[in-house]
């Protein structure tokens, strides 16, 4: 076993939420599927209201490759994985989730395969969930974000991912940006590999996810999508919704104009209203949440500052608690 002031040559980022009855099997099978290889795992609690934390402390009382973060409250899993790459110690990153639909095992052949790649993303080829609620969202989602980021992927949904350290680091997460950090590793010159990986039903526990994700999927993609091409040179996006509200803006007069001639007032008065208004108004509001997105991030980088706060920690000495943060904040 490593010890914990040791460096290992991987880790394991595992966000855990409310999940008391997968945690001392997902540890049993990551020790078996790791045999042989000099590992870590990050358990990062994502403020579960079970008896999660307990299980997760035990785990790392009695192994001291088990390093185990508690947050004050559910920060989400972008938030927790941004917490266990932040911690890891290794040269080699593995994401997953807690639930044990991703199978430990899978791991050592996606090790294998880093002399090619730089990334390798895992596929629920067979995926053993509900077709309506989540493999159908699913499958439109991946067509939608491939399209858009031109990063081709089968399943931007699975969190079974291997990564060299160099291309996840510095990768800045906020929100729910998790699911496209594959689109964000392209952008810092990784070369990714997708490979089909085993996918279990959930036996334990209840999902943390449904339809109801889906409108954050699309807005977190907007984001991407302007963050990849207009982020340097905004102007041209701008510049084009500016230029569509002008011809809108010109077709609906038009419209009124026509309205007014076949003698119906009414409806040239709801058009020389509405019509700008609408559209005025909800550009307006997709242009100050883009703009908003840009000044956060630059918040968390400038000052350095995690989208997280952890309550305590076990076997990892250089986690910052929010009693270090009350002390520095005193001793200031």
């Amino acid at each position: 076993m490593s010890a914990p002031d040791r460096a290992p040559a991987l880790s394991v980022c595992v966000p855990v939420y409310d999940e008391e009855g997968n945690v001392d099997q997902l540890h049993a099978r990551l020790d078996a599927a790791l045999t042989g290889l000099d590992w870590e795992v990050i358990y990062v609690n994502d403020g579960s209201r079970d008896g999660t934390a307990r299980l997760l402390d035990a785990v790392a009382a009695r192994d001291p490759r088990a390093r185990v973060i508690h947050f004050v409250r559910n920060y989400g899993q972008t938030a927790a994985l941004t917490a266990g790459i932040h911690h890891a110690t290794a040269p080699v990153l593995v994401t997953m989730d807690a639930d044990l639909q991703n199978d430990p095992a899978d791991i050592p052949g996606m090790l294998a395969l880093l002399d090619r790649c730089d990334v390798v993303c895992g596929w629920r080829q067979n995926r053993q969930d509900a077709a309506l609620q989540r493999k159908l969202p699913s499958r439109v989602a991946n067509q939608l974000i491939s399209r858009l980021s031109k990063v081709h992927l089968h399943d931007y949904g699975c969190t079974l991912r291997v990564y060299k350290r160099e291309f996840i680091q510095g990768v800045p997460l906020y929100g729910e940006m998790h699911r496209f950090i594959p689109i964000y590793v392209t952008w810092a010159g990784a070369r990714i590999i997708e490979v089909p990986v085993r996918h279990h039903a959930r036996t334990q526990g209840v999902s943390k996810y449904g339809l109801a994700r889906i409108p954050k999927v699309l807005l977190d993609l907007t984001t991407v999508k302007f963050l990849r091409d207009f982020y340097v040179t905004p102007i041209y996006f701008f510049g084009w919704v500016g230029f569509l509200m002008v011809l809108t803006g010109g077709l609906a007069g038009l419209g009124a104009l026509g309205a007014w001639a076949a003698g119906a007032a009414l409806l040239a008065t709801a058009l020389l209203v509405v019509a700008p208004l609408l559209v005025a108004t909800g550009t307006l509001e997709i242009t100050l949440g883009i703009i908003a997105e840009v000044l956060i991030r630059m918040h968390f980088e400038i000052q350095q500052k995690a989208p997280y706060r952890i309550r305590e920690a076990r076997n990892l000495p250089a986690a910052r608690t929010i009693r270090d943060e009350a002390q520095s904040a005193g001793a200031r």
